[in-house]
């Protein structure tokens, strides 16, 4: 099974905190990002939303679109509604040949409010997680029937944080409903990165990959940290230069074929954006040998 590497621009421009990176003109980080060897970026919010232009500001860097994040509501809309306002982001997506979108819930989310820790994310009620379910299956029937896999985004400060979240998910949801697997928020969540790549290995269509630096995760964690002020703090890093198992996580994905894609989001001013981008991405070759395009 084959792999391409890819990156997110959240190395060099913060979605979330959009004064980590604002000064960096996206052409910077597409022309970095091609001389570092990727092959596709996803989308961030510097990025052009219409086909023609955004395959106009990629075409000279040869770099493909490889998917990009949608901030789903199925807590508040049912499936229809959400398709509504989901249908500009998936014809984009399917206009540049992305088979896959990545979706979080983030009805209540904290992870875009700095002045919020981590403790006061939402958490779900019973009927709460059959409603999600319901409603998430049906959407992603409705994208894979275009073409494009849902692929859902566990993350940090959602109803869908811990392990024991994720597996909720997977439960009740159906066959349509691919799971990112992110290394990083995986690790900051306390959940075992290694495990839930092997428990649903059937399920998972993509991968974010990043690193997490121990020391400040635990720091965080004992200080109720909001998700930003971590991040300002540096809790994620790139492959290699924290404690998640890579190798390990890799060898419980013998049949993934798709996108492993770079992340680290840090401040620029403090990590170099092209220094640890280029270091995870030599880290990601060395560990994905033999199976890549």
């Amino acid at each position: 099974m084959t792999i391409r590497l890819g990156a997110n621009p959240i190395i060099w421009s913060n979605d979330d905190m959009r004064e980590l990176g604002g000064e960096t003109p996206l052409e910077t980080c597409l022309a970095q990002a091609r001389a570092i060897g990727f092959e596709g970026m996803e989308l961030g919010h510097k990025f052009p939303r219409e086909a023609r232009a955004l395959a106009a500001a990629l075409r000279p860097f040869d770099l493909a679109c490889v998917s990009g994040w949608y901030s789903g509501q199925l807590l508040e809309r049912d499936a229809r509604a959400e398709l509504a306002q989901l249908r500009p982001h998936l014809e984009l997506l399917r206009a540049m040949g992305s088979t896959v979108l990545v979706l979080a819930e983030t009805t209540g989310a904290v992870h875009g409010e700095r002045g919020r820790p981590l403790s006061e994310r939402p958490t779900l009620s019973e009927s709460q997680w059959a409603q999600l379910g319901r409603r998430m299956t049906e959407l992603a029937e409705a994208t894979a029937a275009q073409g494009v896999r849902v692929a859902y985004h566990h993350h940090m400060g959602t109803v869908v944080q811990s392990e024991s979240d994720i597996d909720r998910l997977m439960q009740a949801t159906g066959s349509a409903v691919g799971l990112l697997l992110d290394t990083g928020h995986a690790r900051f969540a306390g959940a075992d990165p290694v495990a839930l790549a092997r428990r649903y290995a059937s399920r998972i269509t993509h991968v974010h990959a990043k690193d997490v630096r121990a020391e400040v995760c635990e720091r965080a964690v004992a200080a109720d940290l909001s998700f930003l002020e971590a991040v300002v703090q540096g809790v994620f890093t790139v492959p290699g230069d924290g404690c998640v198992p890579f190798s390990e996580v890799f060898a419980a994905l013998p049949q993934y074929s798709g996108w492993v894609v770079l992340e680290a989001e840090q401040d620029p001013q403090v990590a170099d954006p092209r220094t640890y981008a280029a270091l995870g991405y030599r880290n990601l070759r060395e560990l994905l040998s033999g199976r890549l395009t």
